[in-house]
C-alpha cells in the first residue's frame, strides 16, 4: 500500500464495523427475536481488546468503543441524546435510544456525518488501562470476530474530562441506551482514540497483517505527545 498522507480508511474496514453494526441495532430497534449467537458475534465489533502500555505494565482490555459524529454535528446529537436522557428511564427507554443511534449515527444518510479517523470509549475501571494512557497515549485496538475476521488498530488516545464537550457527548451516547446516569459522568473520563494504521489480521487472502491504511498527518502529529496529568 502506498504510503500516502490523508488516504481513506478503507471501505472494507467500515463495511465490517459500521454497517454491520448499524445492522445489529436496526434489528433490534425493530424488536426483531435476533437470535444470541449472532448478537455475541456482532458484539465483537463494538468490544476490541484495547492495548497498552507505561506504568501499569504491557496491559490489554476489552472495552467497548462506538463511532463519533463529526465535529460540525458533535452538538446537535449531545442535544438530541440529552433531550432523550433527561426525560428518565421509562418503559422503552432502551428502544427509543436504539431509535436515537439509528436516526443520528447508524441509519440511512448518517455515514456522510460520522468522523472514521476516530473512535469513542470511556473509562469505566480507571484502572491499568487508565494509569497507562495518562502517561503513554499510543494504543492498539485489536478486533476478533470468530472464526477469522481480525483487525488491528494502531494510534493514540486523546483523554477527554469534564467540561470537554467530548467529555459529554460519549458519556451520552452510552447513556442513551444504558440506564441514564448522569451524576456519574464526572467519574467516567472519555477517551478520543486517533486511527494513524489499520491492519487487516484476518485468515484470509487479504489478512494476514497486511496494512490497509497508514495516516502518515496523524502520525506524526502524535510523536512525542503525552496526555497531561
Amino acid at each position: 500500500m502506498v504510503e500516502t498522507e490523508g488516504s481513506m480508511i478503507p471501505e472494507s474496514f467500515i463495511d465490517w464495523a459500521y454497517h454491520g453494526r448499524g445492522e445489529l441495532i436496526r434489528r433490534q430497534a425493530m424488536e426483531e427475536d435476533v437470535p444470541s449467537h449472532e448478537i455475541f458475534l456482532g458484539f465483537t465489533r463494538h468490544n476490541p481488546a484495547i492495548v497498552s502500555n507505561g506504568p501499569e505494565g504491557l496491559n490489554a482490555s476489552i472495552k467497548g468503543v462506538g463511532y463519533i459524529p463529526k465535529p460540525e454535528y458533535l452538538e446537535e446529537t449531545l442535544d438530541a441524546y440529552m433531550e432523550h436522557i433527561q426525560r428518565g428511564l421509562t418503559d422503552d427507554y432502551f428502544r427509543e435510544g436504539l431509535k436515537l443511534l439509528m436516526r443520528l449515527i447508524y441509519g440511512k444518510g448518517c455515514k456522510e456525518r460520522i468522523d472514521f479517523t476516530r473512535f469513542g470509549s470511556l473509562e469505566l475501571a480507571l484502572g491499568h488501562t487508565w494509569g497507562n494512557l495518562q502517561a503513554n497515549p499510543e494504543v492498539t485496538l485489536l478486533f476478533y470476530q470468530p472464526p477469522e475476521i481480525s483487525y488491528e488498530i494502531r494510534g493514540r488516545a486523546e483523554i477527554h474530562r469534564e467540561g470537554s464537550v467530548y467529555h459529554r457527548l460519549i458519556n451520552a451516547q452510552h447513556d442513551v441506551y444504558h440506564q441514564p446516569h448522569v451524576e456519574n459522568w464526572v467519574n467516567r473520563p472519555a477517551y478520543i482514540f486517533i486511527i494513524e494504521e489499520i491492519y487487516d489480521n484476518s485468515a484470509t487472502e487479504e489478512g494476514f497483517g497486511n496494512r490497509v491504511y497508514y495516516n502518515r498527518r496523524a502520525h506524526k502529529k502524535g510523536i512525542g505527545r503525552r496526555n497531561p496529568k
